[in-house]
């Protein structure tokens, strides 16, 4: 085996911690260690913990939750990452840029209903923001008999999310959350934030481009419907379990438009808008190439599955007015969660859990940290922090992939100093093995899962 490999090229002193390391983990109840593989200055584990499928119910049975565990030292700070999706199929070593300022542990947990960690048969009831926070606060107590020194969270958008949640219930898991371009859509049905950002977002020349695409996207319906029912037909996109048409699917698309423009671009494509004169085959191409025509069907929808019943229940949605849209569209109510769900999971919204959250980290919360992109859409709701040792900053002119090192320079040493404190770490010296570790954005891609 590798690893056998790897531990007998070691001094036998470092054989002996990495032994003791594995023995550690596996002593764990309910922790299996799945796989390990050793980057060069790390271990890194795929690991699976025994979860309750209802923490108010245990003797309910249990499922196994996905995570992984980056390891330097049991004498370095840990940083929790709840992605608030799926890991990837078969994971690999990345850092957070929490870690990578710290040079930490990093510790990233699979959300609850997500590809493997889904209990059988599935409950959706059990998909709720508490049950997650619980599974973390479970993980965290297990883990902290082998890793005591401080404990940061972080995650990016409904990550971001997640780690607030986490923190709202357990806050005495962790020392600090760094949470980014995390939403926080309290009063589901009041969005005029939403459309307020797009009234103002980059130029008006760039906002009539992008409205202009839009109406032109609808003008051309037939046609346009068409070339989505042949890209479908190659590579074989189907509708009927969720929006229930093409014609769904494509208006659904054209509405997202302007969105996915600006949560994945910038000011400087702007100039890439396709104008009016465009052939049907150009303004597909374009549109398909920001919002992915692919996304909205039964394939690329199914993976998202959990978080639309997570917004269609708890979470809450944007609902924009689209008023230069208004004669050409032709399914009100579309541009919600339930219109891409299949019909069995389709649900009311319950408000109280947002209003409880919002009301708890302007209130109560300490040590919370929330960075935004000035022109990220999600970013138009954001939460508000205490007064509590927290802070919020905002990335001049970036996207959905804002984070410390985009702020400004006042901002980016005020917010790693803040971290560093929390963490009880000192600056992280650059060494050459940690180079060979990817950074991870934390962010989740329309067109690969």
């Amino acid at each position: 085996m590798a690893v056998v490999t790897a531990l007998q090229a070691l001094p036998a002193h470092a054989v002996r911690a990495q032994d003791d390391l594995l023995d550690r983990l596996t002593a764990i109840p309910g922790l299996t260690v799945v796989s390990e593989t050793q980057p060069a200055g790390y271990r890194f584990f795929v690991l699976s913990y025994a979860q309750p499928v209802d923490h108010r119910n245990p003797g309910m049975g249990t499922f196994q939750q996905r995570l992984t565990l980056l390891h330097r030292s049991t004498e370095a700070p840990v940083v929790l990452y709840t992605g608030g999706y799926g890991l990837p199929v078969n994971p690999s070593a990345s850092r957070t840029e929490p870690t990578r300022l710290l040079d930490g542990n990093q510790v990233s947990v699979e959300h609850r209903f997500f590809r493997s960690s889904r209990p059988a048969p599935a409950d959706w009831d059990d998909l709720t923001i508490w049950q997650e926070a619980t599974d973390e606060h479970r993980i965290v107590q297990a883990l902290k008999t082998v890793y005591p020194e401080k404990w940061i969270q972080t995650g990016a958008s409904k990550g971001g999310m997640t780690s607030v949640y986490h923190r709202r219930f357990y806050p005495d898991d962790v020392d600090g959350v760094v949470a980014y371009v995390a939403p926080n859509d309290r009063v589901n049905p009041l969005d005029h934030e939403y459309d307020r950002f797009f009234a103002g977002v980059g130029s008006a020349s760039c906002r009539t481009a992008l409205e202009n695409v839009q109406r032109e996207a609808l003008k051309r319906r037939d046609r346009m419907v068409a070339l989505l029912e042949a890209d479908a037909e190659r590579n074989g996109y189907t509708f009927t379990r969720t929006l229930g048409s093409a014609d769904r699917s494509f208006e659904l698309t054209i509405l997202d438009t302007a969105w996915a423009f600006w949560q994945y671009s910038s000011a400087a494509d702007c100039s890439a808008v396709p104008p009016a004169t465009a052939t049907d085959a150009e303004l597909y191409a374009w549109i398909d190439s920001v919002t992915f025509f692919g996304f909205y069907t039964d394939q690329g929808l199914e993976y998202y599955t959990p978080y639309y019943y997570q917004a269609a229940t708890q979470l809450g949605w944007p609902d924009l007015a689209f008023r230069h849209l208004r004669g050409l569209t032709r399914y009100p109510g579309l541009y919600q969660p339930n219109a891409v769900l299949p019909a069995e999971l389709r649900s009311r919204h319950d408000p109280r859990p947002m209003l409880d959250v919002d009301h708890w980290v302007r209130t109560r919360s300490e040590r919370m940290m929330f960075i935004y992109g000035e022109n990220d859409p999600w970013s138009a709701e954001r939460f508000t922090p205490s007064r509590r040792d927290s802070s919020l900053y905002v990335a001049p002119g970036a996207n959905h992939g804002a984070n410390i090192s985009l702020l400004s320079e006042a901002d980016r040493a005020a917010a790693t100093a803040t971290l560093l404190r929390w963490a009880e770490a000192s600056p992280a010296q650059r060494r050459s093995e940690a180079a060979a570790i990817p950074d991870d954005d934390m962010l989740t891609d329309r067109r690969t899962r």
